[in-house]
């Protein structure tokens, strides 16, 4: 029997689906859960479904909800609809979508006007801090208008900030204490209120309360809404699960798409619990796994797999769909710059091979890396675009800190020339060690650091004068500011989420860089991961792994590739260090004493992690407790021959070890 016109119509819309896409898109009627991993056409398949869904007519348009993250995820969503002939589907925000209803129902129900949206909280936070006679520079007030988002999406009521940030964990903000913070919040709520204005949580909480509040408000809403897609749905906070669970009441007609291996933004407030938790809420729920990669080589794949397989976590395993491609590259230098330079004349390479150089990034953990990189590409006359933050020398501090190295140049002084610039930049709130606080404070302090390590360099290359720094940093600047707007980009792993590029660059792989030396517990070195994962799975053919020995030139090369690639890392970095007579032995080929001192190093390392609460790599490599077997340091001395052992981790655990090392079994810490 032939099938209606119609019918056949919406069938042609399934061609060239593949299997697992085709069974998303046929699921119409939810509950519904799609486990995505990277490149596997998300998209592709959800908007397949809704246009399916309204071409059956099984939906109405105007009844579907489909909510993103970003705006410019929600813009794709809506181009794509149209062009599969769903027009009238909304594709908006969480925010979006909020705001929408808001400004509806809050006049024609509430009798109330709409309160003015504060799109940046920088200036009320300020003021509100100057009420309380909190002195607040621009780093401080990011970091407390981020606390703030932090307890708001929590769904935390100002006068329980101090209970749950206890509960939580949650440390100094902006060198502030819990007591001082919860002041800081309720003088901000109370700024707000003066004004008749809200934020932006604010927008999701109201809308939430106007739901709670009138039965009116809600059964319109969900009049209007009955079928739902949530994309991305690894970063739902718990306000925008509390919303989500009141716009859909009773109904079960929810689709969600997401991949627990790139949950990057538990800084934020997302989690993956209401991914990963799905099934267990909705148990007769359709679960489809993506899985199929269109977007990297099986060589990225493979990499991508691996890392995911170590770490353990959630996530699905990726199956590569393209041709083969070049081999993942992994590249060792001395120091940083070196890194920089060799990795600016790879990219020229592969812009005479004809790569436009729009398909090319440069992808690092934290924004103060770029420095270097800026500087090698600006010399290589490498156009260049830093996305998701201001190019190094443009950032404030750093041109605070320039302002006032160009005026102590001109004074005479006696002083050794690193002094006086550590001095200049200790007044700016550097030091040699860095902030145990996160956020735009510890990002202040890595620009500066930044800077101190570049004036270092210099007077280890020659420069004999603050004269001879500044003059030499200002050259630098003035080539790192090449204008450009289509050219290599440069970007941190957390911007670059939901981007792809040809060929991708990986730079500072190190211990300490990735993960980062502030992630410590086992859920912060698992984002840290997850963050690798995603930085990977950015690049379509060309990927590159690289890291450098030692900060710069001279300096002391102690660092490692990121213990995330133990297992995976080439055996040409071994053959390289044996050619510096810096070769460990493996597991295997250690005599049995070595052996035996290896387990009690071991079981050491085992006690401290788990009184610190940290993974035991956190701790110490195996790699280094191997070479501590086999060279037996006997002195702090010797400490600081041994591969991985600088001198904050000497310092820290010195006396312990050589306690191990010379016979009396394992110290705790």
């Amino acid at each position: 029997m032939a099938q209606p016109a119609s019918r056949q119509g919406a069938d042609s819309l399934l061609d060239g689906l593949d299997p697992e896409q085709r069974a998303v898109a046929t699921a119409l009627l939810g509950p519904v859960c799609v486990l995505a991993g990277a490149g596997t056409g998300k998209t592709r398949a959800i908007t397949h479904r809704i246009a399916y869904g309204v071409r059956t007519g099984t939906y109405d348009p105007s009844s579907v909800l489909a909510v993103t993250f970003t705006s410019r995820a929600a813009g794709e969503l809506r181009q794509r609809l149209r062009d599969l002939g769903a027009v009238g589907v909304q594709a908006r925000t969480f925010h979006a979508a909020a705001l929408r209803q808001l400004r509806y129902f809050l006049p024609r129900e509430f009798k109330r006007p709409v309160p003015h949206i504060v799109e940046h909280k920088a200036r009320l936070v300020a003021q509100a801090a100057a009420r309380l006679g909190i002195e607040v520079d621009r780093a401080a007030v990011r970091d407390m208008a981020a606390e703030i988002e932090w307890s708001k999406v929590h769904l935390w009521a100002p006068d329980d900030y101090l209970e749950q940030a206890a509960n939580a964990g949650r440390g100094l903000v902006a060198g502030l204490g819990p007591i001082a913070i919860s002041r800081l919040i309720r003088s901000y709520e109370q700024l707000l209120a003066e004004m008749e204005a809200m934020d932006f949580e604010d927008v999701l909480l109201v809308m939430a309360g106007m739901m709670q509040e009138s039965p009116a408000v809600a059964r319109a809403v969900r009049a209007q809404y009955r079928y739902f897609v949530v994309d991305e749905y690894q970063d739902v906070s718990p306000l925008q699960q509390r919303l989500l669970d009141l716009w859909l009441g009773e109904s079960r007609q929810l689709c969600v798409v997401g991949d627990p291996a790139q949950t990057i933004y538990s800084f934020a407030g997302a989690t993956s619990a209401y991914l990963t938790g799905f099934e267990r809420r909705y148990h007769d729920a359709t679960v489809v796994e993506l899985v199929r990669d269109y977007r990297s080589t099986p060589q990225v794949v493979s990499l991508a797999n691996s890392l995911l397989r170590r770490g353990r976590g959630p996530g699905v395993e990726l199956v590569a769909q393209l041709a083969s491609g070049p081999a993942v590259v992994f590249r060792t230098f001395p120091d940083d710059a070196a890194e920089a330079a060799g990795i600016a004349q790879r990219i020229r390479e592969l812009v005479q091979e004809g790569l436009d150089p729009v398909q090319i990034a440069v992808l690092y953990r934290t924004n103060s890396q770029s420095e270097p990189l800026e500087n090698a590409l600006a010399n290589a006359a490498l156009p260049y675009q830093v996305r998701g933050g201001e190019q190094f020398f443009a950032r404030q501090e750093v041109r605070q800190a320039m302002a006032m190295l160009r005026v102590q140049a001109k004074v005479k002084s006696d002083e050794p020339v690193l002094y006086q610039v550590r001095l200049i930049l200790g007044g700016l709130g550097w030091s040699d060690q860095a902030p145990g606080e996160r956020g735009a404070v510890r990002e202040r302090w890595e620009s500066l650091d930044a800077l101190a390590a570049l004036a270092e360099e210099l007077v280890l290359a020659g420069a004999a004068s603050l004269a001879d720094i500044v003059g030499q940093i200002e050259e630098r600047a003035e080539a790192g500011h090449t204008p450009s707007t289509n050219g290599v980009t440069l970007a941190s792993l957390h911007s670059a989420k939901g981007l792809e590029w040809e060929a991708v660059f990986l730079a500072g792989m190190a211990d300490g860089l990735m993960p980062i030396s502030l992630a410590t517990g086992p859920e912060e070195l698992a984002e840290e991961r997850r963050l690798l994962y995603v930085g990977i799975t950015r690049a379509r053919r060309y990927l590159e792994l690289s890291y450098a020995k030692a900060r710069f030139a001279a300096g002391n090369a102690n660092r490692r590739y990121s213990p995330f690639l133990n297992g995976i890392w080439p055996s040409a970095d071994q053959v390289s260090r044996k050619a510096r007579g810096l070769a460990v032995p493996d597991q295997a080929d250690l005599t049995k004493d070595q052996r035996e001192l290896f387990e009690k190093l071991s079981q050491w390392r085992l006690e401290v992690a788990e009184s610190a609460s940290i993974a035991d790599f956190g701790v110490m490599t195996d790699l280094t407790l191997r070479a501590l077997a086999v060279r037996k340091p006997a002195n702090a001395r010797e400490l600081a021959g041994v591969p991985g052992l600088g001198p904050v981790k000497i310092e820290r655990y010195g006396d312990a070890l050589l306690s191990v090392l010379a016979g009396h079994g394992p110290v705790s810490q």
